[in-house]
């Protein structure tokens, strides 16, 4: 499993030969958009948490790009069906075994719509089993009690978390996090982007650091291998 990050919550996964885009922002984040061009990406499938603006800005486009099939939850799934594109809905709790592996969509604590108003549901995040391999997508949330339930049915490889604070939780939840999903490696998303969720790089894998974790933060287009 190869793990590519295109800057905030936007990943390309890698699993066998089959590409699985999440939250795509890519042009409207000043931090990507010169270096990631967004008709180059190639995606098999678009796997979106919930439907704000900068988790969903280049779906439409990427999907149109590749006839990619968008998994999120139903709300969404049926945004993108009406126009055209191809969908897989999912709600909070359930599985789906797709070509690339396993797909657990579960809870998130935050709002979801998208930028004309539309209600997207309920926010989540994903779990992914592939290649042997287990990830946990936080997605935008709070800290919440329900990530103790990720480690009884599944013992992660990466942990996926937001850490840039103020829409999300930051550092110190991000921590508590890792230790309620049982997952010391870390892969940090969702900071800098904004004025808002500018973090301290060092700090922040300090404190990771002297609670014996691993935080990764990547450069934009910088990957990992599990």
């Amino acid at each position: 499993m190869k793990i590519t990050f295109y800057g905030h919550n936007t990943l390309l996964i890698q699993i066998n030969d089959i590409q699985v885009l999440v939250d795509p922002f890519i042009s409207g984040n000043p931090l990507s958009k010169d270096k990631v061009d967004i008709h180059s990406i190639k995606a098999d499938y678009i796997l979106l948490t919930h439907a704000h603006q900068d988790h969903v800005l280049d779906a439409d486009t990427i999907a149109k790009n590749n006839k990619a099939t968008i998994v999120s939850n139903y709300e969404i799934a049926m945004y993108y069906q009406n126009k055209g594109i191809e969908v897989h809905p999912m709600n909070h709790g359930g599985n789906w075994e797709f070509e690339f592996g396993k797909v657990k969509y579960v809870n998130a604590i935050h709002t979801s719509s998208f930028a004309d108003g539309t209600y997207g549901g309920q926010p989540g995040g994903f779990v992914i089993e592939g290649e042997h391999k287990t990830i946990y997508i936080a997605g935008d949330t709070a800290l919440t009690m329900d990530m103790k339930l990720i480690p009884l049915q599944a013992k992660l490889d990466l942990a996926i978390l937001p850490i840039g604070d103020n829409f999300t939780m930051g550092i110190d939840d991000a921590i508590i996090a890792s230790d309620f999903v049982e997952c010391d490696k870390v892969l940090g998303v969702h900071y800098d982007t904004f004025g808002y969720i500018e973090i301290n790089h060092n700090e922040a894998k300090r404190k990771f650091f002297e609670k014996n974790k691993d935080l990764m933060l990547l450069e934009i287009g910088e990957s990992i291998e599990l």
